[in-house]
């Protein structure tokens, strides 16, 4: 622990560097730099949730060790990996902000939105089932909470200047994976859909709510694709109990289901920026990297790519994922951290490729 001397001292640092709130509204006031974003804000589910659940009764949590093991200050925060997930790394990447916070952050005030907050919700879905079931935040919540925050924003720099920063700031979603996996492969109910059917219900959903977002402010839109879900650890695992198989491979066709969903989410993707020209949409593709990083390990200095870090690496998630489990020295030779999501070191190599590709046309 730290020395009575050395807190004395970085409470005064603190007290002497801390921004006023004059000087918070003044940055955000201040030109805007059009090639870098004024603000993010995220939406979707647990990989851009950085603890919002924190607070529910809900088993989908990730608050606790050995989550964030990496952090600085090694301290869980509800964020589903070792350390930083991608938002975090992309808002220090432009200077920014250190992270993206959580909006449901008990220490996020007004003046925090002005750069960015997410909204996101780990397990939840497109599905409003797969929330339900879960207990967590729907995706139509996580709207209301996004109009919360522009009331704020308002009362510190007024609608003119939020409204500028709306326009001027990237909006990223991310969500589909667990109506996938927790519910379309497992709940009976939904086997009265047919795969195509499913993903047509899923992304008529993810339309409605991005064009619902359009009309709260956004402008500028990137939207994540389903990933490999075949190659994450547990799929790994559901994959060879089916089989028999004793060799740890990724599932093909759930690989084969992502594939299909992308394909279609891209065209939908198209349409939404012929119809709002106006707008700037993006499909982030997070299969090809992923799948590559699982294929060819040796290309990002990758060592384990079948199991995560925390415990066997097979099943462990969230709540199974805890301080009892018997966790790796290294997870940056690791894809991914627990049975679903990827380690930072992943996260890494996938905010590389956004902001060398899509990033400077979003903000164009």
């Amino acid at each position: 622990m730290y020395s009575g001397n050395y807190l004395l001292l970085l409470s005064l640092t603190t007290l002497l560097h801390t921004p006023t709130l004059a000087a918070t509204v003044a940055d955000a006031t201040a030109p805007l730099n059009t090639n870098r974003p004024a603000a993010i804000f995220a939406f979707g589910d647990s990989i851009l949730d950085p603890g919002n659940n924190n607070d529910l009764l809900t088993n989908c949590h990730s608050n606790h060790k050995p989550y964030g093991m990496n952090l600085d200050g090694q301290k869980p925060s509800g964020r589903f990996s070792n350390g930083k997930l991608p938002m975090d790394i992309l808002i220090s990447n432009l200077g920014i902000k250190s992270i993206l916070p959580a909006f449901h952050d008990r220490t996020v005030n007004a003046e925090a939105l002005l750069t960015g907050v997410s909204f996101a919700a780990a397990c939840t879905g497109l599905d409003e089932l797969t929330a339900v079931e879960s207990n967590v935040p729907r995706m139509k919540d996580q709207l209301k909470d996004f109009k919360d925050a522009v009331e704020r924003m308002q009362k510190v720099v007024g609608m003119h200047e939020t409204g500028r920063i709306l326009e001027h700031s990237l909006f990223v979603v991310a969500a589909g994976t667990n109506d996938m996996m927790n519910n379309f492969y497992t709940v009976p109910a939904r086997k009265t859909y047919t795969l195509s059917g499913y993903h047509d219900m899923l992304l008529g959903k993810l339309e409605t709510f991005i064009k619902r977002l359009v009309g709260q402010g956004a402008v500028r839109v990137a939207v994540a694709g389903l990933p490999p879900i075949g190659c994450l650890p547990a799929q790994v695992t559901v994959n060879s109990v089916e089989t028999g198989s004793i060799n740890r491979e990724c599932y093909a066709k759930h690989n084969y289901d992502s594939e299909m969903y992308n394909a279609k989410l891209q065209s939908i993707i198209l349409k939404l920026q012929l119809t709002m020209p106006k707008c700037r949409f993006a499909y982030v593709d997070i299969y090809t990297p992923i799948l590559d990083m699982v294929h060819h390990p040796e290309k990002y200095g990758f060592e384990r790519t079948h199991e995560g870090c925390c415990g066997s690496g097979s099943v462990e998630i969230g709540l199974m994922c805890n301080k009892d489990s018997l966790t790796c020295t290294d997870p940056s030779k690791y894809v991914f951290w627990d049975a679903a999501h990827p380690t930072q070191a992943a996260y890494n190599f996938i905010v590389d490729q956004f902001q060398n590709t899509l990033l400077d046309r979003l903000m164009s």
